[in-house]
């Protein structure tokens, strides 16, 4: 099968048989896969309600009407906003955005804010990334003569809300091929047919091409930071529009490069993103202040923007402080509260946690008890409902179990991987145990237990540059495309690990194997420090290999995601895929 694949598909052995794994096998789907050209995203007219969607817009454009785009206070929701505010200026319309405060209003729709649009002159409202669960705030729309369009990817609610046109990839009985774009990705197909349709013809103006081109930027990085699977149409996305966030980004994108220390790179990778870029938006949207990330996406005024970046970096400190304390505390409850062999999730809370962190701090711990996470802000004042954020283990649908416990709640909403929730303090021990409950007759066995799946073996010798480069043709990588992870056998270290970043939370240390050296990195790994082999001592590694790029110069390296101790000949149990 190999051997097929890398004669048919003209690639290595190595890329070959990863290929494999991921269960391409077929020269078509790899040759999609590998290339994934522009050309190959679907007309957005084959997206449920996008036609009637972009008719409505432009003739509200041209007659003038007063356009809201009504966005949401997360990284994704802020770009799809941006995208709609671009195409919309670029076509001359009126328009402006509105995004809610999120500790005030919450997630989505807000009635009291629809009222207040209205009484502003909003004639049009378009939702992106919410609205899709908002069934009374658009009867709300329907009451006040709102014209309103959702445009969504999240779950439904028992019903659909009411709305002029939905916009949204899974939309019941419309087979949309692939239903797993984001908020940033279902507006960008918005503009983009709503730049077809102002230009009659698919052949659009440079304005408009521009337009399109950096709006395909903003959906890579929605993309990439709503951790929706990078496969299909997604993963062109990612793909092509990493370069044009680059190079078309704005200044405030420009900036942001520059503090995160990306603008040197001769290319972007989703990794850049998912952890150095995303992170400093939605800190604002977490602490409040997500209007400056919109504004950010969408001036053009180069002072003013790195104003906002710099803010934005800010707050990101503030945030990374934050998270830190909250983490602490949450962990010292679970050491007093969890018992692995009964507990199939984690249900925390606490007063004073930050309500736009505990996210966060949710998704750490899943990742580190591989059990679903709920961490709940409760009031410090006890004046207002409790707000709970959730995130699940890979392959479990955390939305289902919340809403078989939907009688505990106020309000409720997300989607597999991720939901929130609202809850009032008295609620939250019979909450606790529905969930549990809920959870436990749903979570399978397998999906319990910390897993590292490994795509082979690899010597030091063998991880060349070329391999590499070799491998990184499966790019970009993230949610359902992860990069290739390997492992190493009977690694050593002449001289101690040392701690690297600002904090020192991170570990550096080179790797030796039969006289070949590789520098290894160990992210948030401080704590390995007490219990790593002495200088000399074997010990298997398991570590994604990665590129390099400092000055101009290029190398091969690890990062290390676990180590076994000497005594387990892990050669026995894993294939070989890359040798000396």
């Amino acid at each position: 099968m190999v051997t097929n694949i890398e004669r048919s598909a003209g690639v290595s052995a190595v890329v070959a048989r990863l290929l494999a794994v991921r269960g391409l096998t077929d020269a078509a789907q790899v040759k999609a896969f590998l290339s994934g050209s522009l050309c190959d995203l679907r007309d957005p007219d084959m997206l449920p309600g996008i036609s009637a969607a972009a008719d409505r817009i432009l003739a509200a454009a041209r007659a003038g009407k007063q356009i809201v785009i009504y966005g949401d206070y997360d990284a994704d929701g802020m770009c799809a906003t941006a995208i709609l505010i671009g195409c919309l200026e670029a076509i001359d319309a009126k328009a402006s955005w509105y995004v809610p405060d999120r500790f005030e209003e919450g997630y989505g729709l807000n009635s009291e804010a629809l009222k207040t649009l209205q009484q502003k002159g909003a004639q049009l409202v378009i939702t992106v990334d919410c609205g899709i669960a908002s069934v009374a705030e658009a009867l709300t729309a329907k009451q006040l003569g709102l014209e309103l369009i959702i445009t969504d990817h999240h779950s439904f609610a028992d019903t659909l809300p009411e709305a002029d046109v939905l916009v949204h990839p899974r939309l019941p009985g419309a087979g949309y091929p692939f239903g797993e774009l984001c908020g940033a990705g279902v507006a960008f197909k918005l503009a983009w047919a709503i730049a077809t349709r102002a230009c009659g013809s698919k052949q659009v103006t440079p304005r408009l091409r521009e337009m399109l081109l950096r709006g395909i930027g903003l959906a890579s990085l929605g993309t990439v930071a709503d951790v929706v699977p990078l496969l299909d149409e997604n993963r062109i996305y990612v793909k092509h529009g990493l370069e044009c966030l680059r190079l078309k980004g704005g200044p405030g994108i420009n900036r942001l490069l520059e503090l995160a220390k990306l603008h040197e790179k001769s290319q972007l990778e989703s990794e850049d993103v998912a952890f150095r870029l995303a992170p400093r938006l939605n800190a604002a949207g977490r602490l409040g202040q997500a209007a400056f990330g919109i504004e950010l996406l969408t001036t053009s005024d180069a002072a003013r923007a790195v104003q906002l970046a710099d803010r934005i970096h800010e707050l990101n400190s503030e945030r990374d402080t934050i998270e830190r304390s909250i983490q602490l505390a949450a962990t010292k409850q679970v050491q007093e509260q969890f018992d692995p062999t009964v507990d199939a999730a984690l249900v925390l809370a606490d007063r004073g946690w930050h309500a736009g962190v505990i996210g966060i701090v949710a998704g750490r711990l899943a990742e580190r008890f591989h059990r679903p996470v709920v961490m709940i802000s409760q009031d410090e004042h006890q004046g207002r409902p409790a707000i709970g954020s959730l995130r699940s283990v890979p392959g479990f649908d955390v939305h289902e179990a919340l809403v078989a416990c939907r009688e505990h709640l106020l309000t409720c909403g997300g989607h597999a991987a991720a939901a929130g929730l609202r809850i009032e303090d008295d609620k939250i021990p019979a909450f606790r145990a529905a969930f549990l409950a809920a959870v436990d007759a749903r979570l399978p066995q397998e999906l319990r237990q910390p897993q590292i799946a490994i795509d082979g073996e690899t010597t030091l010798a063998g991880l060349t540059l070329d391999t590499v480069m070799q491998l990184d043709r499966l790019a970009p990588f993230g949610n359902g495309n992860r990069r290739p992870i390997l492992c190493a056998s009977s690694v050593h270290f002449t001289e101690v690990p040392r701690t690297i970043g600002a904090d020192g939370r991170h570990l550096s240390m080179q790797l030796v194997q039969h006289g070949v050296k590789v520098r290894a990195v160990a992210f948030g790994a401080v704590e390995w420090l007490d219990h790593l082999p002495p200088a000399g001592q074997p010990f298997h590694v398991a570590f994604k290999p990665k590129i390099n790029e400092f000055r101009g110069r290029r190398t091969a390296e690890m990062e290390l995601i676990d180590w076994r101790p000497d005594g387990i000949d892990i050669r026995t149990i894993l294939p070989s895929l890359v040798t000396a």
